[in-house]
């Protein structure tokens, strides 16, 4: 069906005069009812065809009028008819326009309509009937004061003839599919009805009416407010946008943004939300409120209108007397003291004589409400688990009603959940500190240096997911050698971050002895399988944990290292592209009963070996291979500066700043002993050759201008040569080693017996070498081979001025 003209209709006179006040459109129905030709009208001020004073047209302000007119005939005499008016605003800014309706005379509506007979017995609330032509040929009396005009002039206008709003543009196309369809409609909209002070929700129920073959006749549409339903939905909705959106994260001040944004424009103009300062009562929530009551401003939001720039957000345009971060005290009486004090929302409005009462303790937040026009303010305790933790506060200035009943119930309803999601974020912000301090404390503060490599590192607790176990470590060994580790306790929180203590004080006393990596790892997962046993029979307590030990030698310049589960480091030779280590990767720790395999690879002086943990390349949004290949191209990158290194790896990574998981890095770049630094000889299994020995060490140390420490290691290398003859077994090997501060003493034999130190009697003859060895260096000990067992000594070198 085509759209019919309005003006095609005969039965009802219709014209349209502009804000000037001249006639613009006439249709026919016009010219029947007063005899003028448009032709002769259309053009001329409308007031020519009034007969009589009268008031003038209404304005674009009022939006409809309605009334009885004395028109004058083309041949002279009057016409009284009644008008319907209603202004149109141009979509394009252009100057408005009235449209005037005169419908024919009641007497010409029949009685004993079928059609409206029909609506009138189907439909129980507010009904209008529209024939085939979308004329209405009835209304019942509901509909009438909804419309708000006589029910018995509106018969033959049109949707559009009793008002320009778009929600009667949308039902006049929607009647028209009806009549085109024979399928039913409905027609949702939010107004102000004639008579009404605040809009309602509306739905209108669009059904045809058919004759008795069947064929659409009429449509039949029926009101029905809805009002109460629509606001329950949308306080319904309300809530559950809240318990979607507040507490998105566990941060203290972004959970109470999230709170006023939700709440802003839905439920208020402004909201505030103040929390109690925990630092006057210990980092806890006050149990009891007592004013004055310190309150510290959290977050606060506006809506204000749209041509405002960034008024959404403004502060210095609403009605927030305090800044974010400002701390302000609220004494007895005040809504913020009061609403604490009773555990219960408060509300104020103007309408009632209790707004100035209650803002009346501080002038200058009484002179903004005044300001801004604030009518309406209700403040709701924030509360959790049995404590306080602050207030929100809820103002309308721009919306013309006060806070409701209902109001009260949905903004308790809201402040409820987001206290639980504000109390989860303060305990968590309080576990967090808490486990970072402990986590660094128990990381190593400094990185002791090594004549074997030149290390930096850099750890990064994890953003979201709380801080865990993640350690790296440095230990220097026996013969200038030097251990490198890095590992990942599993899980997170202070649980981890204590199992991380023991498992790196596990790893140095275990390097003390010197284990090869492998048989360090298999010690170290027998510790985590035991942890596990000890933590209880629940499997939330198992504790599990990844790490990658290496041990590199100068002298040999080889590095032999192995892993438990973790991701293998990343090796830069100092004149080839970055590249991953083969390395086996054996079960993570904590398994149990499964090897470990180790790998050795020689590095050359000035290589860069990178340690790391998972939380480096692996993230959500990328794929592990893909963060393995942007830590070779951040490595691979010129600088000589390790820590440089470490900077430019994190921000390639992680370029927010942040991780989901724990980060640790350990950057290590390798040294070699020069030959020159290095003096070994092989020593027959005979005592009286011990003396050439001697000699032979104190040419050694002349040459290396070490002459000083002659006697001290004259003795030395007399008493673990003598032992390692007397009581080892051959082939035995003695080696000095040195270099700017240090000199070891090194002596091997093939025998697997460990010498220990004993308490000599007055009588005995021996039994006291290794305690004279003790004395005289700064450490000793003695290491396990695959040939047999190596006794050292350390001694320092006083360098001269």
């Amino acid at each position: 069906m085509s759209p019919v003209n309005p003006f095609d209709d005969a039965a009802t006179a219709r014209v349209v005069v502009d804000d000037s006040g001249t006639l613009r459109e006439w249709n026919e129905g016009a010219r029947l009812l007063l005899g003028h030709l448009a032709g002769e009208v259309v053009g001329s001020p409308a007031a020519d065809l009034l007969d009589g004073r009268h008031d003038g047209p209404p304005t674009p302000e009022n939006g409809r009028w309605h009334g009885t007119l004395a028109l004058r005939h083309r041949d002279g005499h009057t016409v009284s008819v009644w008008v319907l008016a209603h202004h149109r605003t141009a979509a394009d800014g252009a100057p408005g326009s009235w449209l005037a309706v005169a419908p024919p005379a009641p007497a010409a509506a029949p009685q004993d309509d079928p059609l409206i007979r029909a609506a009138l017995t189907q439909s129980p609330c507010a009904v209008m009937v529209f024939d085939d032509r979308l004329l209405l040929r009835g209304v019942n009396d509901a509909m009438a004061r909804l419309l708000g005009l006589p029910r018995d002039r509106l018969h033959g206008l049109r949707a559009t003839d009793i008002n320009s709003r778009p929600q009667n543009m949308e039902l006049e196309r929607l009647l028209r599919r009806v009549l085109a369809t024979g399928r039913r409609q409905d027609l949702r909209s939010h107004l102000k009805a004639e008579g009404e002070e605040r809009a309602h929700a509306w739905v209108a129920l669009m059904a045809p009416l058919t004759d008795a073959d069947g064929l659409v006749r009429g449509v039949c549409v029926s009101a029905h407010d809805f009002t109460e339903q629509h606001l329950a939905r949308e306080r319904l909705q309300l809530v559950n946008e809240a318990s979607v959106r507040v507490g998105s994260t566990l941060d203290v001040n972004r959970t109470a943004e999230e709170l006023a944004d939700v709440c802003v424009p839905a439920l208020a103009d402004f909201v505030s939300v103040d929390l109690l300062d925990p630092r006057d009562t210990g980092g806890e929530p006050a149990t009891v409120v007592e004013p004055p009551v310190g309150l510290r401003r959290t977050a606060h939001r506006t809506h204000l209108p749209d041509h405002s720039a960034g008024s959404a957000h403004s502060s210095t345009c609403s009605p927030a007397a305090a800044e974010t971060g400002r701390l302000d005290f609220y004494p007895a009486g005040s809504p913020q003291a009061e609403c604490l004090l009773s555990g219960r929302a408060i509300v104020a409005a103007e309408a009632h004589g209790d707004l100035e009462r209650w803002m009346g303790w501080d002038p200058a937040r009484l002179r903004q409400v005044r300001e801004h026009g604030v009518h309406s303010v209700m403040s709701v305790p924030l509360q959790a688990r049995g404590t306080t933790l602050g207030v929100a506060v809820f103002i309308r200035f721009r919306r013309l009603h006060p806070f409701t009943h209902d109001d009260v119930l949905l903004a308790e309803e809201v402040s409820a959940r987001a206290a639980v999601c504000i109390d989860n974020a303060r305990r968590y912000s309080r576990e967090r500190e808490a486990t970072l301090t402990l986590q660094r404390s128990l990381l190593p503060r400094w990185l002791p240096p090594t004549a074997a490599v030149q290390a930096a590192s850099r750890y990064l607790p994890a953003a979201r997911s709380g801080v865990g176990g993640d350690w790296f470590d440095v230990i220097p060994l026996s013969g200038m050698r030097v251990a490198m580790v890095v590992g990942d306790v599993v899980g997170h929180g202070i649980a981890a971050s204590a199992t991380m203590g023991r498992l790196r004080t596990a790893v140095r006393t275990l390097a003390d002895i010197d284990l090869t990596p492998e048989e360090l790892l298999t010690h170290l997962d027998d510790l985590v399988v035991r942890l596990s046993e000890e933590s209880g029979d629940d499997r939330a307590g198992e504790v599990g944990a990844t790490c990658l030990y290496a041990v590199y030698d100068p002298v040999s310049r080889r590095c032999a290292m192995a892993r438990a589960g973790h991701p293998a480091p990343v090796l830069v030779p100092p004149d080839g592209p970055a590249r991953q280590v083969e390395l086996p990767s054996g079960p993570p720790l904590g398994v149990g009963g499964l090897p470990f395999e180790s790998a050795e690879l020689e590095l050359r002086e000035g290589s860069v070996l990178a340690l790391y943990t998972d939380g480096l390349v692996e993230s959500r949004d990328r794929d592990p291979d893909a963060g393995l290949a942007l830590l070779r191209e951040a490595l691979a990158a010129p600088g000589d500066s390790l820590d440089a290194a470490c900077d430019r790896v994190l921000h390639s990574l992680l370029p927010a700043g942040s991780a989901g998981d724990d980060v640790a890095l350990l950057l290590a770049r390798t040294r070699g002993l020069p030959t020159g630094q290095v003096a070994t000889w092989d020593i027959p299994a005979d005592p009286s050759l011990v003396a050439p020995v001697r000699k032979q060490v104190l040419d050694q140390l002349a040459v290396w201008g070490l002459a000083d420490a002659s006697f001290t290691v004259e003795l030395v290398v007399s008493e673990l040569v003598t032992n390692a003859i007397r009581y080892g077994s051959p082939p035995i090997r003695l080696r000095l080693i040195h270099d700017a501060t240090t000199l070891i003493c090194e002596v091997s034999d093939s025998s697997h017996t460990a010498p220990h130190l004993r308490r000599a009697r007055t009588w005995d003859e021996g039994g006291r070498g290794l305690l004279l060895v003790a004395q005289l260096t700064q450490r000793w000990g003695s290491r396990h081979t695959t040939e047999g067992k190596t006794i050292w000594a350390e001694l320092g070198l006083v360098e001269e001025e």
